[in-house]
């Protein structure tokens, strides 16, 4: 049974949800907002803006990569909210600078320590319902991953009124805005956390080749739907104010977006998720977003193809995480969920590190919507790959030994 009275499970699982409000709402995606001021302001070409959401996402890979070492360390609770604190500082930091090596290196620690987050998060998020079964804790991780989507919102409201007030050289007051609404957000994370107990051992259990080989094809679609959905996100903004969209109609993008995100992750994806087999819930997930894409590059510029867009985009990226996670909560012993959350993130990370690189070449040589048909072509593949993961028998660990940290 869960060591949580079923009222506050929520409650737990909305705190921790900080983490992705900082990790990916503020630190990854709101640079889409600012890319188009910050590359106006200091003359980039497409490749420079595209190459420091790269460094982003390298560090994204070494966190998560090193995750488990952090949590072993420190750990879980108290890595999950160093690092968020460390996150929120970078933020900060971002607004004093604006030497490109500099940001590149700021982007690149801050994505390293929001990769940190955002693993530990997800398993704390996970264990919040260890015994409350598959449907109960994919809904729990849904509402953790509902964090995004807040957080994009946020970012939708904050940037454009400091784009709104300065022009292009707004950049700075906006990630000023976003630091500090990234410390504020460290107070509901310490509330959550603070509701956990620490588990001894939980995160010393490595993961043999057979669990590995349960997940590969999760593995490979992870790396290509993370490819595919960053270089959307990445230039999608760039596209529409090239294509004539003012800061108003921008930001209501975002906040649709965010809230499409937030909506349908709590509402759709918790309960779909635990109900597919294998990889249909990855696979569709990958449709979904795909077809997000296809409004701003089919239909006549405007408005009403960029809210659309956002609507079905947003409904379902965030979706990903959310599956990979259950899939790896199904898949693997309590042992190895944090381990599994890790090393698919690590996988997640090198598709969003290698997507905006190569999307931004694309652009520079042909235009924005050559780099943002990448995004359809990776998602296609990607719908196809997540088809090739059957269901999981993963190897069982009694609850009361989880309970006990044995």
């Amino acid at each position: 049974m869960s060591r949580f009275p079923s009222w506050r499970e929520p409650l737990i699982a909305l705190g921790l949800a900080a983490g992705p409000v900082v990790a990916l709402g503020f630190t990854r995606f709101a640079y889409a907002l600012l890319l188009p001021a910050m590359r106006g302001d200091l003359h980039w070409t497409y490749a420079q803006a595209g190459g420091l959401n790269t460094a982003n996402a390298a560090g994204y890979v070494l966190g998560a990569g090193t995750a488990v070492f952090w949590a072993r360390r420190l750990g879980e609770r108290a890595a999950f909210l160093g690092t968020l604190a460390v996150s929120a500082l970078i933020l900060l930091l971002t607004a004093a600078t604006a030497d490109y090596p500099v940001l590149g290196l700021l982007r690149f620690v801050g994505g390293v320590t929001t990769a940190v987050t955002f693993v530990l998060g997800s398993a704390l998020a996970a264990r919040v319902s260890a015994g409350g079964g598959q449907r109960r804790a994919a809904t729990l991780v849904a509402l953790y991953m509902a964090g995004v989507g807040i957080g994009v919102v946020l970012s939708g409201l904050l940037v454009p009124a400091a784009l709104a007030v300065a022009g292009d050289a707004g950049w700075r007051a906006g990630w000023l805005l976003l630091g500090g609404a990234a410390v504020l957000a460290v107070v509901p994370a310490l509330l959550a956390v603070r509701r956990i107990a620490p588990v001894t051992g939980v995160t010393r259990a490595g993961l043999s080749r057979a669990d590995l080989a349960r997940l590969a094809p999760t593995f490979v679609w992870y790396v290509i739907f993370g490819a595919g959905y960053v270089s959307y996100l990445t230039f999608v903004i760039a596209l529409l104010r090239d294509e004539g969209l003012r800061t108003p109609g921008v930001a209501a993008f975002f906040v649709i977006l965010g809230l499409a995100s937030a909506l349908a992750t709590l509402t759709v994806w918790g309960r779909l998720v635990s109900r597919l087999p294998g990889g249909r819930a990855p696979a569709l997930v990958s449709l979904v977003v795909l077809l997000g894409v296809l409004p701003v590059l089919l239909l006549p510029a405007g408005l009403p193809a960029a809210l659309l867009s956002a609507v079905v985009f947003g409904s379902a990226f965030m979706a990903g995480p959310t599956a990979a996670t259950v899939l790896a909560r199904r898949a693997l012993p309590v042992g190895g969920w944090t381990a599994g959350i890790a090393l698919l993130t690590v996988a997640f990370s090198l598709g969003q590190a290698v997507g905006p690189l190569v999307s931004g070449v694309l652009s520079d040589s042909g235009g924005i919507a050559v780099g943002l048909w990448l995004s359809v072509a990776l998602l296609a593949v990607a719908a196809l790959v997540a088809l090739r993961q059957s269901d999981p028998a993963p190897a069982v660990v009694p609850e009361r030994e989880f309970a006990s940290g044995r």
